[in-house]
């Protein structure tokens, strides 16, 4: 047998990565940052009171107390966890229930709940395609579409971000008897614009492509919170929807939504689902008691844009750069990854949580996101706290562009 060498020893990787420790000796270090406490809106770091921009809490319903009291009362009827997949021995009657009335919210026949957002897309690209088909992504795709499609073996090929004829130039080289499928989000996480869904999806039609769109970003902010298919009421086009429960659901989990045919075959060969423990009844009664706000309280989708646009507007007239953003995501781009981090670390010191972004998930920026139940009071406090880094965050021009799979 070959003794292990520095050559072959896999774990040779280790010492070498050395970026990380590196970051953490400047005091910069961003990430995995422990918190004491998270209540919504703000939350606790070292006993300090931050004002939180960074979550996908859209909606503020991690804190509300029908959420919290559903997965209190979901403990302690199932227990802490079902202990098994979906398949075989986890499947309880509250995942049916939020399958059937998220399906109805979504305007689909039916719906497929998994463990989580990433695990859904993984699990629905991986069964649908074989390495025979084609896969087109858009190149600012989420990195869960991304994996689900190199998982699944089919043949890649990405286009121009939202570039619908830069799609119809990759689906034109393509076999006339190859199987295709279209990827792209709805809400793009770390530019916050919308997905040219009327443009994209006529492609798909005259060129025969299936069309999957992760809405992960859109559930909960756009259309009454329908999401981005409901926004131009492209419902019916769009063959299949994947969401995420742990943005405007408040909760942990992931579904699928579309065909009853789609759905079936799914079930039965999507792996993540089958080789997963299922979502927790705690996480499931959450996401559901969430989703039963949303559909009754509309106006908390209307307060979230009007929040976001009170951002942008106050942002701009400080002469802080956000973007093209449209939605609850705004960008602020930055001059590098150095100033991106001193920007960050200043940032916490006046009190407010950001998220600092460094290629290769994108270009340099902090990426902010905004709630339904965010104050004016706080809004304007980040608004003044951003207007006094404005001159060192944009001294020159600075390109939004360039995400890679974030």
């Amino acid at each position: 047998m070959n003794a292990i060498t520095q050559q072959t020893d896999v774990f040779s990787r280790f010492a070498a990565f050395t970026a990380a420790r590196e970051l953490i000796k400047t005091g910069l270090y961003p990430f995995f940052l422990p918190l004491d406490g998270h209540e919504g809106t703000t939350v606790r770091r070292g006993g300090r009171e931050l004002i939180m921009c960074g979550s996908n809490n859209y909606l503020g319903l991690t804190a509300h107390p029908r959420v919290r009291a559903a997965a209190r009362d979901a403990l302690d009827t199932y227990g802490s966890s079902c202990t098994g997949s979906r398949f075989l021995n986890g499947n309880i009657d509250l995942h049916l229930q939020l399958e059937d009335e998220l399906a109805r919210f979504l305007g689909k026949p039916a719906a497929l709940v998994m463990s989580t957002g990433y695990q859904t897309n993984l699990g629905v690209i991986a069964a649908l395609l074989t390495p025979r088909d084609y896969v087109l992504v858009d190149k600012d795709a989420h990195a869960s579409l991304v994996d689900g499609c190199r998982l699944s073996g089919a043949k890649m090929r990405w286009f121009a971000h939202n570039d619908a004829a830069a799609l119809a130039e990759a689906l034109e080289r393509l076999p006339d008897d190859a199987a295709r499928l279209v990827v792209v989000d709805g809400v793009y996480s770390m530019e916050g614009d919308l997905c040219d869904l009327p443009a994209i999806s006529a492609v798909c039609r005259r060129y025969g492509a299936r069309l999957v769109v992760d809405d992960a970003h859109g559930l909960g902010v756009l259309a009454g919170g329908r999401g981005t298919a409901a926004h131009f009421g492209l419902t019916d086009q769009v063959d299949l929807i994947t969401v995420t429960f742990s943005k405007s659901l408040a909760s942990l989990g992931g579904a699928v939504a579309g065909s009853e045919e789609a759905i079936h075959y799914l079930k039965h060969h999507a792996r993540s689902l089958m080789f997963s423990a299922s979502m927790t009844p705690a996480s499931t009664a959450a996401a559901l008691t969430a989703l039963r706000i949303l559909r009754d309280e509309p106006e908390l989708v209307d307060s979230l844009q009007a929040n976001a646009d009170h951002v942008r507007r106050g942002l701009a007239a400080a002469g802080v750069q956000t973007g093209a953003s449209t939605t609850p995501i705004i960008p602020i781009p930055t001059p590098g990854g150095m100033e991106t981090l001193s920007t960050w670390h200043r940032l916490i010191e006046r009190g407010i949580y950001v998220n600092p972004v460094l290629p290769p998930a994108a270009s340099p920026r902090l990426r902010t996101s905004f709630m339904a139940t965010h104050t004016v009071d706080q809004l304007d406090r980040v608004i003044e706290a951003f207007a006094e880094e404005a001159e060192l965050i944009s001294p020159r021009e600075c390109v939004t562009s360039g995400v890679t799979s974030a």
